[in-house]
């Protein structure tokens, strides 16, 4: 080897050297700090774990850098912000999205959602969601504070508590709604079109939610009131079923207004009854090259042609409500009357991030059978009957009575 052959080599090693040590330095330099490690726990443990390999994160991480270095915070004297600032950035992450469904659950607001699928919690029992960028009451459950001094579905909140909820996600708004039993919310909202400002003071109260009732009315119309697809619903549907057979009937109303929703699979078994074996009842869709999932009747399928079937439908019917009603009128076994439904055709998965905190996050949309999207637009009902508000009399109910002139006027 010549003396200039080494000399090349040995430049080359310095080189390497150097660069190692610089590379490395600023390497290490981010990652020996506490709260850098923590948030790449949470955000990129590694690449296995699903870290986009074209995403630059250095105006991330100098932004952390120059608040670390320059922010001082005057309205607290806390130094130690690390947490705060890791979960505001997974919410800005999220936020991104525009989605309102889409939400991120730290430690407490996880905690609330579990105790409210659990059914261990106080609120005023109302369903809210999101409806053109605004914060909406989907519908009141019957029988709850906030049924009981008039909140109406429709009725877009405003303030909580005096506090501006505007921008806030959905399940913050839940978060400031709910609270220990017996105590009390004021809530304003705007109503109608001219945005009526109108402020209920509510009691919060330990919610049961009802499912469904039925009633048998003059004429031999039979009336099932659905109040939400929950776990017991199917078999408490069947049960109706039973009722309505035994009152030896062939006109029936299936009422979905105010019902918000709820398991899809409580949705595909009702409307199996109604449906023979195969027919679509639901399609999932997850993405524009993804494959599409069909939901399919069980074949239950136990009435003839010549039962006659109306569905009340109104802006609180939504999800699993839309997905019953916009099947059955699509193979033609029913008729929508009312007012038209909220649009919510979006699925939610419910992700752990870490022990104690989730991602709720939409994973597909709902479609007719038809192929028509349920999300924004809703469903337009047929024969269109706007209820008075302060009407709760089922004999002055105006669209019971349109539903049981069309039945009555069905030919046998």
């Amino acid at each position: 080897m010549t003396a200039t052959t080494k000399k090349i080599i040995i430049i080359l090693l310095v080189t390497v050297s150097v660069f190692l040590a610089f590379f490395l330095g600023i390497t290490l330099g981010y990652e020996n700090r506490p709260e850098v490690a923590q948030i790449t726990d949470l955000l990129n443990k590694d690449k296995e774990e699903g870290l986009p390999a074209a995403v630059d994160f250095s105006p991330f991480w100098k932004t952390w850098q120059l608040i670390d270095e320059k922010f001082v915070d005057t309205n607290t004297t806390s130094t130690d912000q690390t947490q705060k600032r890791v979960w505001g950035a997974i919410f800005g992450l999220v936020d991104s999205l525009g989605d309102p469904y889409t939400t991120f659950l730290p430690p407490i607001e996880n905690k609330m959602f579990e105790e409210e699928i659990n059914g261990n919690f106080g609120g005023v029992g109302m369903e809210v969601g999101s409806r053109d960028g605004v914060l909406t009451i989907i519908s009141p459950l019957k029988g709850t504070p906030a049924d009981l001094v008039g909140i109406r579905a429709g009725d877009k909140i405003v303030e909580i508590d005096d506090k501006v909820v505007a921008k806030m996600p959905v399940n913050e708004v839940v978060s400031l709604i709910r609270g220990e039993i017996g105590t009390k919310v004021t809530i304003r909202i705007f109503r109608g079109d001219k945005n009526e400002s109108r402020e209920f003071v509510i009691t919060r109260a330990k919610i049961e939610v009802p499912t469904i009732e039925t009633k048998l009315l003059p004429g031999k119309i039979f009336l099932i009131k659905y109040y939400n697809f929950g776990g017991t619903s199917p078999e408490l549907f069947r049960g109706a079923l039973r009722e309505f057979v035994s009152a030896k009937s062939d006109k029936l109303i299936i009422d979905l207004r105010g019902n918000p929703g709820g398991y899809l699979d409580a949705a595909v078994d009702t409307a199996s009854w109604f449906l023979p074996l195969g027919k679509v009842v639901a399609i999932e869709e997850r993405g524009v090259d993804k494959e599409r999932k069909f939901y399919h009747s069980r074949g239950y399928d136990i009435f003839t042609d010549k039962l006659k079937l109306v569905i009340l439908v109104d802006s609180g019917s939504a999800s699993a409500s839309e997905i019953l009603a916009g099947a059955l009128r699509e193979h033609g076994k029913a008729t929508l009357v009312g007012e038209k439904t909220f649009g919510k055709g979006s699925v939610q998965e419910l992700v752990s991030v870490t022990a104690d905190t989730s991602l709720k996050v939409t994973v597909a949309r709902w479609l007719t059978p038809n192929g028509i999207s349920i999300s924004h637009n809703g469903l337009e009902p047929e024969v269109v009957v706007e209820e008075e508000e302060e009407n709760k009399d089922t004999n002055k109910d105006k669209q019971i009575a349109k539903a049981v002139e069309i039945l009555e006027s069905m030919k046998k």
